[in-house]
């Protein structure tokens, strides 16, 4: 219970600083916001945009490799079938990590 509430905690705090920070400091120069503040928000929201993106791409990896050796372990002759899907969900998670990372990449060349 207390681990789907955490799990739940951190996906609330990625959508919102993936998405409510950026659009802040963006709104802020046009309200007459303070310049530094933008940047500050701009810097925060890429590096814990960026370090979500990578802890959770990380977990997901980690219960995909997991999930796929218990396999091999219980069915040793299933391994072939299992090998070439295991390997594209994994590319497919890292791409989630490295879309991440261009966001961040644009997030900085604003400040």
């Amino acid at each position: 219970m207390l681990r789907k509430i955490g799990m739940g905690f951190v996906s609330m705090m990625a959508i919102f600083l993936g998405t409510v920070l950026p659009a802040l400091a963006e709104a802020a120069p046009a309200a007459g916001g303070d310049a530094s503040s933008v940047k500050i928000a701009l810097s925060l929201a890429a590096g814990f945009g960026l370090s979500i993106a990578a802890f959770g791409g990380a977990l997901g990896q980690a219960r995909a490799v997991v999930a796929a050796m218990e396999g091999i372990a219980r069915n040793p002759g299933a391994r072939a079938q299992m090998f070439i899907p295991l390997i594209i969900g994994l590319a497919l998670i890292e791409s989630l990590v490295l879309y991440m990372f261009v966001v961040a990449l644009i997030l900085q060349a604003k400040v």
